[in-house]
């Protein structure tokens, strides 16, 4: 997704949807797909995400997700006066913040055009403890933690022509968490993605399938609407290349990536990397690995 600009609300059909646009879970064909998913980030940021699929007969696909993000090692100080300590703080020690996502997702196909999905997820942020002077002491702050329930819902259709589907997500729909004296929901963001197969306009064969434009924007609460664009070409049915741009980012720009899938005895497995510059901050990385059955 990250390779063809982080647009994945209408051609991810692998368990990986569930970060995307649980819509599209229904369409995930095998009775079980699992997908794990790492990002080395930017400043020691690093992400860690697991989705596992299983299809309940014609009923629909039920979906499980897993995200964990660490923020790496901090040091903790608090302020002094310099007659105390010249450089005008006291070391207190490390911490190390985290944050995690669990969730469960349920998605119906309803005919061969039509499918909505439901991602419901438990989100905890644990920013760790800080050191606080009050009355001329010093004592520790209880911990800045917060556990909040959020949702994600999303619709998808195919016009059945040429390729041309349209995908619709409402993520992150949860109530405000506290720190301090400021209030805030989860950063909600209201998205509409298009794709294409370009190449069907001059010929029905199965071949011009292979290349795929994607189009989306996404619309965050508190920033300005952000553009993506995207395209995905699959060679033989085994190997993929992708490429994209982000619009409307302070370092944001062009990503670019590729993937392997092989099929051996009803299993299929897929290998997926992709790059993204991240202007002052060098460049971000992502491996993803994926098997169905």
């Amino acid at each position: 997704v990250v390779g063809r600009g982080g647009v994945g609300l209408t051609t991810t059909y692998t368990s990986n949807a569930i970060f995307w646009n649980p819509a599209l879970l229904g369409w995930v064909k095998p009775s079980a797909d699992l997908s794990l998913n790492y990002t080395q980030g930017i400043a020691d940021i690093n992400y860690m995400a697991s989705a596992v699929t299983f299809r309940v007969g014609d009923f629909g696909v039920i979906g499980l997700s897993l995200l964990n993000m660490d923020y790496g090692t901090f040091y903790s100080t608090y302020a002094v006066d310099k007659s105390v300590n010249p450089a005008g703080y006291v070391e207190t020690g490390t911490f190390s913040p985290i944050a995690y996502a669990i969730g469960i997702a349920f998605s119906q196909k309803m005919n061969d055009r039509f499918s909505f999905g439901v991602h419901v997820k438990n989100v905890e942020q644990n920013l760790g403890s800080a050191w606080v002077e009050s009355a001329g002491q010093i004592r520790r702050h209880a911990k800045y933690k917060q556990n909040v329930w959020a949702m994600d819902v999303g619709a998808f259709y195919d016009f059945l022509y040429n390729g041309i589907r349209f995908g619709a997500t409402m993520q992150n729909i949860s109530r405000e968490v506290t720190y301090e004296n400021e209030s805030f929901p989860l950063p909600f963001a209201v998205s509409f993605g298009f794709a294409i197969t370009p190449l069907t306009f001059f010929s029905e064969d199965e071949a011009m399938k292979a290349l795929t434009l994607n189009f989306e924007t996404r619309h965050p609460r508190d920033f300005g609407e952000k553009v993506k664009y995207g395209a995905e070409y699959i060679f033989l049915d085994a190997f993929t290349t992708r490429v994209g741009y982000m619009s409307n980012y302070d370092e944001r720009g062009f990503t670019a990536g590729v993937g392997v899938r092989q099929s051996v005895s009803g299993t299929s497995l897929r290998v997926d990397y992709a790059y993204e510059p991240f202007g002052i901050f060098g460049a971000v990385h992502f491996i993803s690995l994926g098997i169905s059955y």
